[in-house]
């Protein structure tokens, strides 16, 4: 009989960081694949992440709405409980054989409190990394509800263990996005118009002698400073040579002042190479990326993807804090100057060398096959 494995799938990144996986799984022959769609994947003024994984043929068993409007520390609050609430429901009509739980958001907790309560076994996919913000937080209270830990790297292996978990249970499978970087990076031709394709909001412009791409969220231990974080950032890039490709923020506590600085900012400046983006299909972000000048912000994708695809990366502020990362990352604070010259000596300095650090290009398979063949219990054994 297939093993049921229930795949929770909750904000525009984390689709693309487990696409590859939910192919894997979809055509592995000993699993069945059951998709949840829920959060800010269903919304609209985040991209839309469900109709990309329609139009990618990914049939989906239920739609979770959970989100609160306000996008503060209270709402994110209770749109995990309100997520725990209608996870346990779609949990207790889809009998998963396990619960597959991505990374860090704050969904994702609501994801394995959920099943941990009603004896089903969570897998979760990149614990033991560290970054700044709540994520770590997140992160790490997943790991201990977890019973099987497909991670990144081999220093993430290391510090899931440290946290008391048994090294039988911790598989090293790779980062399955750097899977699509990789795929991008054997085809990187640019071959679509992102303002054909994509629409968006402001000037288009001719993207043939370079430009950035900005991708900013806020970051909830730091709520208050959204706003002003995002200005400086904004600032930095207003005044360089080449068109700028800017997407909106994730549904985070703090989202709202990140949004209304960006908003505020064209209205009042109103620079002319500016053009705002949602959302794009994980590949045709890569490749738009693979031809960028450089990325500024505070995106894991400039950490991780990145960092395989050799592109030059301004991370600013914590919310990356303690990630490993390549030689492609020049770290900066929330400081306009110093985004400004980081962004000036990547242009100095051209393309890293690839890194594959977050893996090779066989995390989507990889975890298939430990789904299909692991021990799936919900009984822990203690290693402290």
């Amino acid at each position: 009989m297939k093993r049921k494995i229930c795949v929770v799938v909750t904000a525009r990144p984390s689709y693309s960081r487990i696409r590859t996986a939910l192919k894997a799984i979809h055509e592995h022959p000993d699993l069945e694949l059951q998709l949840v769609v829920a959060a800010s994947a269903l919304l609209e003024r985040y991209g839309n992440a469900v109709q990309v994984i329609e139009r990618d043929g990914f049939p989906i068993h239920a739609r979770v709405y959970m989100v609160v409007e306000g996008e503060n520390l209270v709402t994110s609050a209770k749109s995990t409980g309100l997520g725990l609430v209608e996870l346990a429901t779609v949990f207790d009509n889809l009998r998963p054989d396990a619960v597959v739980t991505i990374a860090d958001r704050y969904e994702t907790l609501a994801n394995a409190v959920a099943a941990s309560y009603m004896n089903i076994p969570v897998v979760h996919v990149q614990g033991g990394e560290v970054t700044g913000s709540i994520d770590e937080k997140v992160r790490h209270a997943v790991t201990k509800l977890s019973n099987l830990h497909l991670v990144s790297t081999a220093l993430a292996a290391q510090r899931v263990e440290r946290l008391g978990e048994d090294p039988r249970h911790i598989v090293v499978t790779g980062c399955p996005s750097i899977d699509i970087a990789a795929q991008v990076a054997a085809s990187p031709a640019f071959d679509f118009d992102p303002f054909v394709k994509y629409g968006g909001v402001g000037p288009t412009s001719d993207l043939s002698k370079g430009y950035l791409v900005v991708l900013q969220h806020p970051v909830t231990t730091e709520y208050d400073e959204a706003r002003r974080q995002v200005e400086e950032t904004l600032y930095a890039v207003r005044d360089f040579d080449r068109p700028v490709l800017w997407f909106w923020p994730n549904v985070d506590a703090g989202s709202d002042g990140t949004s209304k600085g960006i908003r505020v900012f064209r209205e009042r400046e109103q620079p002319g190479n500016f053009h705002l983006f949602r959302n794009m299909a994980p590949e045709d972000f890569l490749r738009l990326l693979v031809h960028a000048t450089a990325i500024v912000g505070n995106s894991s994708v400039a950490i991780r993807e990145c960092s395989y695809l050799g592109v030059p990366a301004v991370n600013v502020g914590s919310r990356q804090l303690g990630r490993e990362r390549g030689a492609n990352v020049i770290d900066v604070d929330h400081d306009r100057t110093a985004i400004a010259a980081a962004i000036a000596e990547h242009v100095r300095r051209g393309r890293a060398a690839s890194d594959h650090l977050y893996g090779d290009g066989g995390a989507g398979r990889r975890i298939a096959d430990c789904l299909a063949t692991a021990e799936l219990t919900v009984e822990k054994r203690l290693t402290y």
